[in-house]
């Protein structure tokens, strides 16, 4: 897989760690050493009984000398920390940004063909997430032909009745692609913190969920589907500033402001630009419109009968369910349809799932 810089942020040298510091002045040290004796015409085999400093153990300095030298080392070091951290990091911290000092892999699409395969898979399996699908396709095609690396379709938002299999298929999407996927219930995030962390100096300081699957995964390209995100609350700070989680997805939804986002802990720049996002929605109603003019809005109808049956017919193959039960759970959804009931994927798999349970259970005598 191809590699992008992900960390834009100049990051600590490992030349210039304490310990390698050291490391490296004791060695000048013993060369100057060598070098004194050389120039003094001292033969090898007679230096060190000609040159006090050594007289020790080998291997060791004075305690004098290895006391100035731990103090040099310390003292660069802090001075090159000073020019490259805005924030003292931890060594945990550094840890974690280390795997991608060389950059972070990313997904890539292997040709058009590909593209092509992925859609047909998604239209086959949610016919009627078709207009989604197509720009999904469309987007890809686009990135392809653009020549830049990586996977990557524009942020999409999918609006429809709850229970359609609007995340399973932004999930399906992510298998399909290949990349890692991230998913954020925004009913359970009432503030950015969980997704993009919180500046040191709160109680609770931490880096976000993003940032710490990128760099544990090192990936550049993850999926991150952002669930009911109408849904989403907003905290308050006690200076009156506002923690809303649509606000603090703005400038990651933006390339130009995403390929040089800051990290509020880490406080290194990081490109985020490569990101693809997707969202579901059960309402519009409430959602800021800087947010939704940045994604492309696909509203999602439910389901038809005759979508839910060939679900039915798939997934009760898949399940190997006898003719009989797969009979019996189409006949019972069939009358529901008749009867004017809305019927949602869920309540498929729920079918599905009690006509398994009927098929495993053992024969009573």
């Amino acid at each position: 897989m191809p590699k992008i810089r992900f960390i834009l942020s100049k990051q600590p040298d490992p030349a210039l760690e304490e310990a390698a510091i050291i490391k490296r002045l004791k060695e000048f040290h013993s060369r100057l050493q060598d070098k004194r004796q050389i120039s003094d015409g001292i033969p090898l085999e007679e230096r060190a009984a000609h040159n006090e400093l050594w007289r020790y153990p080998q291997n060791e300095l004075p305690k004098a000398l290895e006391i100035r030298i731990r103090r040099w080392a310390q003292k660069i070091h802090r001075n090159h920390l000073k020019d490259v951290e805005p924030t003292r990091l931890s060594r945990e911290d550094r840890a974690m940004l280390e795997g991608c000092r060389g950059g972070a892999e990313i997904f890539d699409l292997r040709s058009a063909h590909h593209i092509d395969e992925i859609a047909a898979a998604l239209h086959a399996e949610f016919p009627w997430i078709a207009e989604a699908t197509t720009h999904v396709w469309r987007s890809l095609h686009h990135s392809l032909a653009s020549g830049m690396p990586g996977a990557r379709f524009a942020p999409i938002l999918l609006d429809g009745p709850p229970g359609i299999g609007k995340s399973a298929w932004a999930r399906r999407l992510a298998q399909l692609l290949g990349t890692p996927d991230m998913i954020v219930d925004a009913t359970g995030e009432n503030a950015s913190f969980g997704l993009v962390g919180s500046q040191r100096g709160w109680s609770n300081a931490g880096p976000g969920r993003l940032v710490s699957l990128m760099l544990m995964r090192q990936i550049a390209n993850p999926l991150v589907i952002i669930d009911e995100i109408e849904k989403s609350g907003s905290v308050m700070s006690d200076k009156g500033r506002s923690f809303s989680l649509p606000n603090a997805l703005l400038p990651l939804l933006e390339e130009m402001t995403a390929c040089r986002w800051t990290c509020p802990y880490f406080q290194n720049q990081f490109d985020m630009s490569f990101i693809n996002w997707v969202f579901t929605s059960n309402s519009l109603r409430g959602l800021p419109e800087p947010l939704v003019s940045r994604i492309r809005v696909v509203s999602v109808p439910s389901p038809t009968q005759e979508q839910i049956n060939e679900l039915v017919l798939r997934e009760a193959e898949r399940r190997q369910l006898s003719p009989l039960i797969t009979a019996a759970i189409t006949t019972a959804l069939a009358e529901a349809f008749e009867a004017g009931h809305q019927i949602n994927i869920r309540t498929v798999k729920r079918m599905l799932e009690l006509g398994s349970d009927q098929q495993g259970r053992p024969m009573l005598h």
